[in-house]
């Protein structure tokens, strides 16, 4: 993904939904994107999840609950976000947040078939779901 060019619309108006766990970006272009908290965890630019190069990707598990406590600005061009989970290193550029809205349908099923290839959830270890789909804490 390309870095910050003249032409990358800027965003125009951040909210966070911290019951529905959305972070909503109006970008300069009138395009809106709402990004779940779990899809910006598990693709956090950040050297852990991404590694250093092709192929060192991390696949991100038990990250379904997690939720967006922090949005630190970041110059003029990028937030930092803070995870429930404590996970803060990956700073969200503008371009990446657009080219994310653009592609987040495919990016996700994506992590679907590779959480699924792994065998992997999107539970937190120590939870189960009870009858109506609500996590319950193991006992």
């Amino acid at each position: 993904m390309a870095g910050l060019s003249k032409n990358t619309p800027v965003p125009v108006e951040i909210k966070l939904h911290r019951k529905s766990r959305l972070l909503e970006i109006t970008f300069s272009d009138g395009k809106t994107f709402r990004y779940t908290s779990e899809f910006l965890r598990v693709y956090s630019p950040s050297a852990e999840v991404r590694g250093h190069g092709p192929g060192q990707e991390v696949l991100q598990t038990g990250k379904k609950e997690v939720n967006i406590n922090r949005i630190d600005p970041v110059g003029n061009y990028a937030i930092q976000l803070t995870f429930s989970d404590g996970h803060n290193t990956g700073l969200y550029s503008w371009d990446l947040l657009y080219e994310y809205g653009l592609h987040q349908d495919e990016m996700w099923q994506r992590y679907l078939r590779r959480m699924e290839e792994a065998g992997a959830s999107r539970e937190r270890p120590g939870y189960l779901s009870d009858w109506n789909g609500k996590p319950a804490v193991k006992s």
